[in-house]
């Protein structure tokens, strides 16, 4: 007995993964345990925190509120599809060179957060990187360092 679950082909950090899921399953459960891509962070489950913040098809989402059902082709990227050859990306370097984490639950989300705003924004204003940040939460106070290592990563080449 299946109770409703079906194979979903996804493109997960640029490779076609298939998993066998109820539809309904959140994104962020397929990733972390099908997939075992442990960036996205479970955090408040209800899309509020920022802690599961994955790129599909690069904008920053919240993974724990949507089903697997939606994700369809649309190309998925996790804090470990923006490394390159085993290297962190721009982004990820940036906020290691900042230093700009203490517990690093929120990191996730800040990092895909930035990196999706860097995309579309490749030099963004202090103001536009505080208020694109502004609903990811981070209780440890290395909100200094987050903006920095933003910053950091938009003047990066």
């Amino acid at each position: 007995m299946d109770n409703g679950y079906r194979n979903f082909v996804l493109n997960v950090n640029g490779a076609g993964v298939v998993v066998h899921a109820d539809p309904e399953t959140p994104l962020l459960y397929v990733l972390r345990n099908d997939l075992e891509l442990n960036g996205p962070k479970f955090g408040c489950g209800l899309g509020q925190c920022g802690a599961c913040t994955v790129l599909v098809d690069g904008v920053a989402a919240r993974s724990c509120v949507i089903p697997v059902k939606r994700v369809g082709a649309r190309q998925v990227t996790t804090l470990e599809g923006l490394c390159h050859n085993g290297q962190p990306g721009k982004t990820q370097q940036a906020f290691i060179d900042a230093q700009a984490a203490q517990c690093g639950y929120c990191l996730n989300g800040m990092i895909m957060t930035a990196e999706a705003l860097l995309r579309r924004d490749p030099h963004p204003s202090e103001q536009t990187i505080r208020d694109e940040l502004h609903y990811n939460l981070c209780r440890c106070g290395t909100h200094v360092e987050i903006l920095a290592a933003v910053t950091r990563a938009a003047q990066a080449e």
